[in-house]
């Protein structure tokens, strides 16, 4: 089952998939048996009409944030009231629903239902997956409610995962306006990537056969980006985001990558709390897609430790250097 990902299907061209998506774009949510029929009509492969689903919805429906923002609000409010917090979600999905079919406007789990849905009505088996998203801004010491959504799909009779929330676009850092940046490392992810920053309540949605982390560690796995998907098979270590170590040491951090090295440009941007500059790698090891950086701290001090291929931003460490 961990081999379940989008290396699977490297015969199939998506292209068709892809160009009927873009021709129906910005078709109403009026008529989900028609809209599925027509997203998926002449496709012969369950991958290929699955895949026509959901690069629609990645490409029509935007994030809501101000809606994410109202609900995790009052979750946090009633977290400790198990009647009024039934009562709000009750209330809260009549509000999202309403948004979604009438504006395609949702969250997470307005994302997930929409794809469970439209690829139920193609025949594809696909299941809204509930558990715990961690992204750069995921307050983990408050994370004590599940607050993400995403799917798992069922094609030539082995399970996937995907995230069209996540996948869908970006939000403006500053005002939070959502734009469309569709995101493909999202579709049929590597299990062992998604482990990083999905944390399914029930565990058969690993879709790992072992190494599943318990909800500690999962909290102190280092920050992953979109861009990490669209860039990496596997992030190999280190595995937990904090490092404590002593000056003139090193800190290596591996990966391997999905595609050849080739020309690209590696590098950090080192961040002390009080000032922030690039830095180049201490050392480079590359290897068949292997790929591992080091980096080497002369001063004593607190830092995030960003790592960039190209203009992509990967992932983030802490070091704490004595």
């Amino acid at each position: 089952m961990s081999t379940a990902q989008i290396s699977d299907f490297k015969a199939i061209d998506f292209s068709k998939a892809d160009a009927r998506a873009l021709r129906l774009k910005g078709e109403n949510l009026n008529n989900l048996p028609d809209l599925s029929k027509r997203l998926t009509d002449g496709l012969y492969t369950e991958a290929e009409r699955f895949r026509a689903i959901y690069k629609w919805v990645c490409e029509n429906v935007s994030n809501d944030y101000n809606l994410y923002f109202k609900n995790k609000a009052r979750r946090e409010n009633y977290k400790g009231d198990s009647l009024k917090l039934e009562q709000w979600n009750t209330k809260f999905r009549k509000i999202l629903f309403k948004k979604l079919l009438r504006d395609k406007r949702t969250i997470c789990t307005g994302y997930a239902y929409l794809v469970k849905e439209l690829a139920s009505l193609a025949d594809i088996s696909c299941v809204v997956v509930q558990g715990y998203g961690r992204v750069s801004s995921t307050e983990i010491d408050n994370l004590s409610l599940p607050n993400h959504s995403w799917n798992a799909v069922k094609l030539n009779g082995k399970w996937y995962l995907c995230d069209p929330t996540w996948a869908a676009g970006i939000p403006d850092p500053e005002t939070n306006a959502f734009s469309f940046q569709y995101n493909d490392g999202f579709f049929l992810a590597e299990p062992r990537l998604f482990a990083f920053n999905h944390y399914p309540i029930d565990s058969k949605w690993w879709l790992l056969t072992d190494g599943i982390p318990d909800f500690d560690t999962f909290l102190r796995s280092p920050i992953i980006y979109g861009n990490a998907y669209r860039n990496l098979e596997m992030l190999n270590g280190p595995l937990k985001m904090h490092h404590s170590i002593k000056r003139n040491e090193t800190i290596a951090i591996e990966l391997q990558l999905n595609k050849a090295l080739e020309d690209r440009k590696i590098g950090f941007v080192i961040d002390s709390g009080s000032s922030q500059w690039e830095a180049k790698p201490y050392a480079i090891t590359y290897d068949n897609k292997s790929l591992e950086v080091e980096h080497q701290f002369n001063s004593r001090g607190f830092y995030d430790v960003h790592l960039y291929l190209d203009k992509d931003l990967i992932a983030t460490y802490t070091v704490e250097v004595n």
